[in-house]
């Protein structure tokens, strides 16, 4: 079976539950059954949001494209990346090797435009939304994106950087509040865009919700040679 490589870290909580995800979505019955993975949890790699926004003038790109090239050298089939904010990196990324670099953002589109979903509200970082890559990925496919209200935003990174990433536990209503809140605005489904979003959703499964980190385990187990369960 052929192995996949992993760009972790990005966070490191959100790689780890990656990993239990792609572990849960194969079907097996054995060690053997499951994937192979490559995974490279490099912490360090300079704060994306914080990049896009202009808050940081440290570039985090050629950090990823080495990252994706170690991988390569290790000879990993394809690789990716559990962080929906790095997709705006992606590019780069791919440019710079010969194997497959797979793109969580594209993925996750891809469920919501497979369960009918004309509008979508996309919960995620302040750089995603600014990258547009959730916007660009739409287009393709005559979906329209809908983001949520500056308070509903600022609720959404205190999540993200306060609990999530500062490893502090958030009160469990406040992600099921945003979501509805998302859904009273007449969206027809809610991807969640970042994978600490996906950290503090753990335990959350609701028909109209795509958690973006499910979507690329998917995706990976059948890029690892694996069956989805």
């Amino acid at each position: 079976m052929p192995e996949v490589g992993v760009v972790g870290g990005l966070g490191p909580a959100a790689t780890a539950q990656f990993m239990q995800r792609v572990i849960a979505a194969t079907d097996a019955t054995r060690d053997q059954d499951h994937v192979n993975l490559v995974v490279l949890q490099h912490s360090a790699v300079p704060d994306r949001t914080a990049f896009i926004t202009g808050a940081s003038s440290d570039d985090p790109t050629p950090v990823l494209v080495a990252d994706t090239q170690r991988l390569e050298s290790l000879g990993v089939a394809a690789v990716v990346m559990p962080c929906n904010t790095a997709t705006a990196f992606v590019e780069a990324m791919r440019q710079a090797v010969s194997i497959p670099v797979l793109d969580i953002v594209d993925i996750a589109m891809d469920d919501a435009a497979e369960r009918g979903w004309a509008r979508v509200g996309v919960l995620a970082t302040e750089g995603t939304r600014i990258a547009g890559t959730y916007d660009r990925a739409a287009q393709g496919r005559g979906v329209t994106v809908t983001y949520p209200s500056a308070a509903e935003q600022e609720a959404i990174n205190t999540l993200i950087f306060d609990h999530v990433k500062a490893g502090v536990p958030a009160p469990e209503e406040l992600l099921p509040g945003i979501i509805a809140a998302m859904m009273s605005s007449g969206v027809d489904g809610v991807i969640l865009g970042c994978t600490e979003l996906s950290v503090a959703a753990e335990g959350i499964h609701e028909m109209h919700v795509v958690d973006a980190l499910d979507s690329l385990a998917r995706r990976t187990v059948l890029a690892g040679g694996g069956r989805v369960r």
